[in-house]
């Protein structure tokens, strides 16, 4: 396997994901999932205004197009959408079932992948997403 420039990246996510799972379970304990999901969304806002003006990346908004828009729009929501919906299945159930049954993303994001963005996965990454669907399936089952 080579490395791919992208790899780096995906595996920090990947670890920080975690991360996510842990404090975020952690922190939930006697308070709202969704006032926590907000207090989130606050720290998230500030730590990227840090982070752009650190990196110099701010940058205008005029060239965005309605496209750009439309989509960055509905992506957010979504975000926050899946942001909620996670801290309350957290604060309900274990971060080791809840987590990789939200992982379950991974194999929605390759079907609507090959569905809007006429993306073809190979026969071994359709085995892949075989196999997390059945691991999810494995965890999200009853014992």
């Amino acid at each position: 396997m080579s490395a791919q420039p992208w790899l780096f990246w995906a595996l920090a996510s990947a670890a920080f994901a975690a991360l996510t799972a842990i404090f975020a379970k952690m922190g939930l304990q006697g308070i709202d999932s969704d006032f926590a999901t907000f207090i989130r969304t606050l720290v998230i806002v500030a730590a990227l205004v840090l982070f752009l003006t650190y990196t110099g990346k701010w940058q205008g908004v005029s060239g965005f197009t309605g496209r750009n828009w439309t989509f960055l729009i509905l992506s957010g929501l979504a975000t926050g959408a899946s942001w909620l919906a996670y801290f309350k299945a957290l604060q309900m159930g274990n971060a080791s079932q809840v987590a990789p049954v939200d992982k379950f993303s991974l194999v929605l994001v390759a079907l609507m992948a090959v569905v809007f963005l006429d993306e073809r996965p190979s026969t071994q990454e359709w085995i892949g997403l075989g196999l997390v669907t059945a691991g999810v399936l494995t965890l999200a089952l009853k014992r």
